[in-house]
């Protein structure tokens, strides 16, 4: 789902970035990007903005804390990350979307 250059992209990315945050998170849990977008509600080209460290607006970043949380807990748990789009999409749908 990413390349590698697009995960070495995300490494120069300042850390302390929301968006960055998610972006590093997302490619941790193998969840696309166009499935996060349709979550949050929002463009792939936010999402991927905001994984470049773009910036977040206001009205975005409780949904992107809600769901960076519910992601991480998942991970934890060992459920994250899955092996293919299909599962991911899946999975979100499942276990995300009625969350948020």
């Amino acid at each position: 789902m990413y390349t590698e250059k697009y995960l070495r992209d995300l490494q120069d990315c300042n850390p302390m970035r929301l968006g960055v945050q998610l972006g590093r998170l997302c490619v941790s849990a193998n969840l696309p990007p166009s499935e996060v977008a349709k979550v949050l509600d929002v463009s792939r080209m936010s999402v991927y903005n905001w994984f470049k460290g773009g910036a977040v607006r206001s009205k975005n970043v409780d949904r992107i804390e809600i769901f960076m949380r519910l992601v991480s807990d998942y991970i934890k748990s060992e459920d994250l990350p899955l092996q293919s789009y299909k599962e991911s999409k899946q999975f979100i749908k499942e276990h995300i979307l009625g969350k948020l």
